[in-house]
């Protein structure tokens, strides 16, 4: 992740760095994001003059009730200890839907001396039973770093084989940015793209000193200019139901609704679960679909999905 090429002598300091030029990034990008007139504030007195795009530094101190000094001290990483209140202000000046209140407190967290341990991502064998038995449905299993941890047949046949990847390759948000046909796919890709690199930057919040997201991050950022972009936005987006338009080669149109719901005992893993509406062409299309995927034949059996994602690093319990 570029915002952790930091020189320091120590460790420790290395970390506290990192933490805060995070939050002064973030800061600034969403202080540029911001819409005064959301905001009521007036208008600057010759139209067009406005120094900066969004908010001014001492807008946002006056809306959040902080002093100048104090704000700016928390974008040049002076300062990063703000309490619940001053945060919960904050997103309020800068309009922070939840997702971002939510990042904006991780990146306010306490500083790790040490990266993380990184563990196996499993999912569990009850979880894989219930993914093989959604034969309607496709549904597939996203963890840490958005890896797909496990798909069923109906979602391999819609978007791609996982199974077939190799095992670093299974990455929600690598397949969407690096291979073409995930473009094919997605009719509104660049929105669906943009909300998958927010999503890991979500994750990145709550895990800074994740290695193997540190990795996918760096290689994205070289392969990839959409991801350069939509990184250094500092956007971030979380994932809880919605609808993408599809385009599948040999069926056609399909427009899915689709749930994330957090799975019990795995805060980690998310279960994403497309459906469409009955009586619709994309139903009609689904169905279909469905009908192919499910006929035994060569590859992987219809109800096998991978246990576990093992990338480079991964150690065991």
């Amino acid at each position: 992740m570029e915002e952790r090429t930091v020189r320091r002598t120590t460790r420790g300091s290395t970390a506290r760095t990192v933490e805060h030029t995070s939050l002064g990034d973030f800061l600034r990008s969403a202080r540029a994001a911001a819409r005064p007139e959301a905001l009521g504030l007036p208008a600057d007195p010759v139209p067009g003059a406005r120094r900066v795009t969004g908010l001014r530094r001492e807008e946002v101190a006056q809306l959040a009730g902080v002093s100048v000094d104090y704000y700016t001290r928390l974008e040049q990483g002076r300062h990063s200890t703000p309490s619940a209140a001053v945060l919960d202000a904050l997103a309020r000046a800068l309009q922070l839907d939840a997702a971002a209140r939510a990042h904006l407190g991780d990146l306010t967290g306490p500083v790790r001396r040490s990266p993380e341990r990184v563990q196996v991502q499993r999912v569990r064998p009850a979880l894989a039973q219930l993914l093989a038995s959604l034969v309607d449905h496709p549904a597939f299993i996203v963890g840490r770093r958005t890896d797909v941890l496990a798909a069923n047949a109906l979602a391999r046949a819609l978007m791609t084989d996982w199974q077939r990847l190799p095992a670093r390759e299974r990455n929600y948000t690598r397949w969407l940015l690096l291979d073409p046909a995930a473009r094919e796919v997605h009719r509104d890709w660049e929105q669906v793209a943009a909300e998958a690199v927010g999503a890991l930057r979500l994750d990145a919040g709550r895990h800074p000193d994740d290695p193997l997201l540190n990795e996918l991050v760096g290689e994205l950022t070289i392969k990839s200019e959409p991801f350069r972009t939509w990184w250094n936005a500092h956007r971030v987006h979380e994932r809880t139901h919605g609808t993408k338009r599809l385009q599948h080669p040999a069926i056609g149109a399909i427009t899915i609704r689709f749930q994330a719901l957090t799975l019990p005992g795995e805060a980690d893993q998310t279960l994403f679960l497309y459906t469409t509406d009955p009586g619709s062409s994309s139903a009609d299309n689904l169905r279909l679909l469905a009908s192919w995927a499910t006929r035994p034949a060569g590859g992987s059996s219809p109800g096998s999905t991978p246990g576990a994602v093992h990338r480079p690093g991964d150690v065991s319990d």
